[in-house]
């Protein structure tokens, strides 16, 4: 009797063992799949979310990096940069000295490479994100450092002079936009798109040193190299604007992957209010200069000692990416040598809306960099009638046609001498490019402005702007004068080379 009670007694605790530890892991696992869950949506909460739901308990030490690190790409890139380098170098020299000569201002003659290493400090990647996943496409921003050690000389001749300029203590920050367009042939890449985000803004830190001279020797010399690779960073690299590079020989059309003109903005230069006299006897001699791409900027007419001057003159400027560029608007005093920067101010186009008029009154300011300017006095108002035009398909194509066109009318004149560099407006006589009579005769302030806004790849086509590597080290520098004083050498746009609005209001 005692041994059957045993085992009755044994089954009946064994099977209410059983069912405790069944009950106890149903009751885990429910568990670890609700914070599981907890966890996942607080993984989709952004910083500001959680802080509403912490309150004051809100950790510091949370973090919410956008970069994702890759330490072993960095190992990688040390180990393999005296090879790229060497080849970089070389890419450099022919894709970046023609871009030199091409936006190079009219008061330098020459400017190329004497000489150019890279130096044995690789470029560090803080970080790698992919901004977005389309169908056929992975699209990755980069983040770029580099603090190299390389030796870099600018052979400079201008009239006056001629110079070895020393590129020294040179520092890049940027994020670089890659876009691969994938394939379904090996390397299953057609295309790769480069470009440099706008924002954050890249910062290129470098000083100019004269070798065996001094920086004087040629007026404005600092400010005319800072000029020239600020214009080609802007108009070449920064996005919207892009380089796109074919892969792996597969025969691809890369027309969807160009910028293309998007709409035309037409801007009436009305008048200005309250400008600052930068003149000791009289009044400035004021005129503005608008641009949406540095390389084609326009000029209205100089209303002499006036500080409230009346302009009335109407421009057509071509737009690639509304959502992204600005309307940039200079007003300069004109002075015997180099004009004096008046003020500047931007307009952002994503503001605007398509076939619709405004009427807008805009401050001008010292510098766009509000933190470096110490003169705070009010330097005026510049009133515009804008109207912007979004292309349709057909409007489109013929602008693209156009622009290339008004690009090699460019090279030509500079080819023939009608012009300093491609940097300088050109005037048109009727319809077309003055190449001829008209705007030998005349000069360079007959007929209307230009409209242009070009690929990007001036002069030399696709294949020079798909050299990717010898263009992502190029720059501007920060250490720009903090004055009021304009960068802008003699017989640039902003000289007598300007181009004439298109009508100029009764």
């Amino acid at each position: 009797m005692g041994l059957i009670s045993g085992i009755f007694f044994g089954v009946i605790f064994g099977v209410v063992l059983m069912a405790g530890w069944s009950r106890m892991m149903r009751h885990r696992t429910s568990k670890r799949v609700s914070k599981a869950v907890d966890m996942k949506l607080l993984g989709s909460l952004s910083r500001d979310d959680l802080k509403k739901i912490c309150g004051d308990n809100f950790p510091e030490w949370i973090s919410f990096p956008a970069f994702e690190q890759v330490k072993w790409l960095n190992k990688l890139l040390s180990k393999m940069w005296p090879y790229v380098a060497e080849a970089a170098t070389m890419v450099i020299r022919e894709s970046v000295e023609p871009l030199l000569e091409e936006y190079r201002p009219a008061a330098i003659t020459s400017l190329k490479f004497s000489k150019l290493t890279l130096g044995n400090v690789a470029p560090k990647i803080e970080g790698i994100r992919v901004q977005s996943l389309k169908e056929g496409q992975i699209t990755m921003d980069i983040d770029l450092r580099w603090g190299g050690n390389p030796n870099i000389i600018l052979g400079v001749t201008a009239l006056v002079a001629s110079i070895p300029i020393q590129l020294k203590d040179l520092q890049v920050f940027t994020v670089v936009r890659v876009i691969f367009q994938l394939a379904e042939e090996i390397p299953c890449i057609s295309a790769v798109v480069v470009a440099l985000l706008a924002e954050p803004e890249p910062r290129i830190d470098y000083t100019l040193k004269a070798v065996g001279g001094s920086l004087t020797a040629i007026p404005g010399l600092s400010d005319m190299i800072d000029d020239t690779v600020n214009s080609i960073v802007k108009d070449m690299l920064q996005w919207p604007h892009r380089i796109v590079v074919p892969i792996g020989g597969i025969p691809v059309d890369t027309s969807e992957l160009e910028l293309k003109p998007q709409g035309k903005l037409t801007v009436t230069v009305a008048r200005a209010s309250n400008l600052k006299n930068k003149e000791l006897i009289g009044k400035s001699d004021p005129y503005a200069v608008i641009f949406i791409r540095p390389v084609f900027k326009y000029k209205t007419n100089t209303i002499e000692n006036n500080l409230n001057p009346v302009w009335d003159q109407t421009f057509e400027l071509i737009a690639e990416d509304k959502e992204t560029q600005f309307l940039t608007v200079e007003v300069y005093d004109k002075d015997v040598g180099q004009d004096e920067r008046l003020g500047l101010v931007k307009l952002p186009l994503s503001g605007l809306e398509s076939e619709a008029t405004r009427d807008i009154e805009l401050n001008l300011l010292a510098s766009l960099d509000t933190l470096k300017v110490k003169d705070k006095k009010d330097r005026g108002s510049i009133t515009l009638k804008v109207h912007y035009h979004e292309f349709n398909k057909e409007e489109q194509l013929e602008a693209l046609e156009e622009e290339k066109r008004i690009l090699e009318e460019r090279k030509k004149l500079k080819e023939a001498g009608v012009i300093g560099s491609t940097m300088d407006a050109v005037g048109m006589v009727g319809s077309g490019i003055g190449a001829g009579v008209g705007l030998v005769g005349t000069g360079l302030n007959s007929g209307v402005g230009m409209v242009g806004s070009g690929l990007g790849a001036v002069g030399s086509g696709l294949s020079k702007a798909g050299k990717f590597m010898g263009r992502t080290i190029t720059g501007h520098s920060s250490k720009r004068s903090n004055g009021s004083s304009s960068s802008t050498p003699v017989n640039s746009v902003q000289d007598n080379g300007g181009a004439k609005p298109l009508k100029q209001q009764e």
